[in-house]
């Protein structure tokens, strides 16, 4: 039996076949389109510092109209437009970010700030591999609802067996001023908490900073662990533009704006000079950058590798 070899493909009837190729798509069956799947990130971010391991939790996100309405109260409109304009982000709104933060020390998990509902911010804490029992302690940095929304979960606490802590002053200031979400979210936590004062330790590693401005009793917290240190900054600063490039501009929810305006630049500079990292609470996603000096402001540097090495 004689074997039938295959035709030899030669370039003409390659490039011929090519030719053909869009007539052959016209006549096939149409497959269906890709379908469009929405902006989305990823719900959590891990890094290590030293021995600890820190995770920023996407706890929720959205879209704000008229931003000079928040930010930049005691500037023209034009100053407001000429500063975002060289950022290259718009006028007319803005991307609000809030974001809890979780420190595995090894001995303890801590969880700085609980967003704006329980089951949002476990969800997330789920998804980074933790469920809200394994919380040993919660911390506020200040009474918000976008950060003590979380506390509780249809009337009961939502990190069952953490221990929890916040700044005497901040308790005091909301004490009797008959807050909704302060009541129903803090209230029923009061005898589980531990007040604390500047300078305090709230675990091996883990020191709070008195930042008032923001509000009466706004606290940050250093973390310190095998040489290496970062802020968790909560709100001393929400916008990477509006806040860092003019500290001195104005912030709607900054309760005492002068105070918070001098809390900004000595924590900004003190950032910039000891090129420590901090997470913020309403920096892009996901809430990890620097801070370097740019003429009399600052500007923000995302992180990039350094705590992935």
């Amino acid at each position: 039996m004689i074997p039938v070899m295959p035709p030899k493909l030669t370039r003409r009837a390659a490039l011929a076949g090519a030719a053909a190729l869009p007539f052959a798509a016209a006549v096939s069956p149409a497959r269906a389109e890709a379908p469009m799947m929405g902006v989305q990130t990823a719900p959590f971010n891990r890094v290590a510092l030293g021995d600890f391991e820190v995770t920023t939790l996407l706890a929720g996100s959205r879209t704000v109209p008229d931003p000079q309405t928040i930010f930049g109260l005691n500037v023209t409109p034009e100053e407001f437009a000429e500063a975002s304009n060289a950022a290259r982000i718009p006028t007319d709104q803005a991307r609000f970010f809030f974001t809890p933060t979780l420190v595995n020390t090894g001995a303890e998990l801590i969880l700085f700030d609980t967003g704006l509902a329980g089951e949002a911010t476990v969800a997330v804490l789920a998804a980074a591999g933790y469920g809200p029992e394994q919380v040993d302690v919660v911390v506020i940095t200040h009474m918000h609802g976008d950060h003590i929304g979380g506390l509780m979960t249809e009337g009961a606490p939502t990190y069952p067996n953490a221990r929890y802590v916040t700044g005497a002053v901040e308790f005091d200031a909301w004490d009797k001023t008959g807050n909704e979400t302060f009541e129903a979210q803090m209230r029923p936590l009061a005898e589980q908490t531990a007040f604390i004062d500047d300078g305090a330790s709230v675990a091996g590693g883990i020191t709070a900073m008195a930042a008032f401005g923001h509000t009466p009793g706004h606290m940050v917290y250093m973390l310190d662990s095998s040489g290496k240190q970062l802020l968790l900054g909560a709100d001393f600063a929400n916008h990477y533009v509006w806040s860092l490039a003019h500290p001195d501009w104005e912030v709607k929810f900054d309760q005492d704006k002068p105070a918070a305006a001098a809390t900004r630049r000595r924590l900004l500079d003190m950032l910039a000079a000891e090129a420590v990292p901090f997470v913020g609470y309403h920096m892009p996603w996901p809430g990890l950058g620097y801070v370097e000096r740019r003429g009399d402001g600052f500007a923000y540097v995302p992180h990039s590798y350094q705590l992935l090495l």
